[in-house]
């Protein structure tokens, strides 16, 4: 990890901890829960919006004037409102990213859930990504919600994250590693 990434996930992980602490204590989770899915699409769909936020063209007025009124135009809760105008107003909104996925670890382990970061070569039916789940599921012992990545270079196989651990069943690794044997030998 970059010293950058390093310092905005920390300063992320604070933030992230007082917008939840405060949710928590305002009895807003579920208004946080659908602020943060709110903001990931918006994230997702606008190329506009992730300028805004990284952007060091903008001034501290012109950005925290928009993130004013993208909040007030997705009617976020008032908690999320406030934390996006301090982010502004700190030229901290490039850590809205890492924020983000923070409290959505958060959410989650607060319902007793666990996100299974899943790439595959090709989209999961919705059988197999329940028999995944199940499985991880008995595994892990706390329900699991699946994030899937489609990746095709992986050619056939899985590679599944929970928390720290890391499975790589993917055929691409698979011949990466005869390779490297088959080089070993001779």
């Amino acid at each position: 990890m970059s010293e950058t990434a390093g310092i905005s996930t920390g300063i992320a992980k604070r933030y992230a901890t007082a917008v939840f602490d405060l949710a928590k204590d305002g009895k807003a989770i579920k208004a946080l829960e659908s602020d943060v899915a709110a903001l990931e699409a918006a994230m997702a769909d606008s190329a506009d919006l992730r300028t805004l936020l990284t952007s060091p063209l903008y001034s501290r007025e012109e950005q925290s004037g928009a993130i004013t009124a993208v909040a007030k135009k997705m009617e976020l809760s008032d908690t999320t409102s406030n934390v996006l105008a301090l982010l502004a107003s700190k030229r901290r909104l490039f850590v809205l990213p890492q924020l983000l996925a923070v409290l959505q670890d958060m959410l989650a382990d607060a319902r007793g859930e666990v996100t299974a970061e899943v790439t595959t070569a090709k989209k999961l039916t919705k059988a197999q990504a329940d028999k995944l789940a199940n499985t991880l599921k008995a595994e892990v012992g706390k329900s699991i919600t699946i994030k899937e990545t489609v990746d095709e270079s992986i050619i056939g196989g899985l590679i599944v994250k929970v928390g720290s651990k890391m499975i790589d069943t993917s055929i691409a690794s698979k011949l990466n590693a005869l390779q490297n044997t088959m080089k070993e030998v001779g």
